[in-house]
């Protein structure tokens, strides 16, 4: 894979829609050219799939972190209930290890993702937590 190839999956990662004379021009290529690279990069598995992102997958919480949670005893499926009901919780993970839960909330001001984070913890079954914010995502 060369650097045209990796300007291809880019453009694609942008907007996955995009015409083939569209992206042809975004990578500075035309259009025979590109629909070359892009059937290789399909064949050789570079590429596995194209997908859509849903008005949900792009959320527009200026704010936004990831809440590790240890669960006491058998509580894990009640808190999971309490945090998916949520507005703030964008998605609810269980996990091995240390902590029981990762929540990841969304929200439009520090503020409200204070208040988001003392409702968590305040949750029968919860008994300890760690929050980190998310600074940057890439994909």
């Amino acid at each position: 894979m060369d650097e045209t190839d990796s300007a291809i999956i880019r453009a694609l990662r942008q907007n996955g829609r995009a015409s083939l004379s569209d992206l042809a021009s975004i990578v500075g290529v035309t259009r025979t050219t590109l629909r070359t690279r892009l059937d290789r990069l399909i064949a050789g598995g570079e590429i596995a799939g194209f997908t859509v992102l849903t008005r949900s997958d792009v959320r527009p919480d200026a704010v936004r972190g990831l809440m590790m949670l240890e669960i006491a005893g058998r509580a894990g499926e009640k808190v999971m209930k309490r945090l998916t009901a949520m507005s703030e919780v964008i998605v609810v993970h269980s996990t091995n290890g240390t902590w029981d839960l990762i929540a990841e909330i969304g929200t439009k001001s520090l503020e409200d993702f204070d208040q988001a984070l003392f409702a968590i913890r305040r949750m029968d079954g919860v008994t300890r937590s760690e929050t980190s914010l998310l600074l940057s995502s890439r994909r």
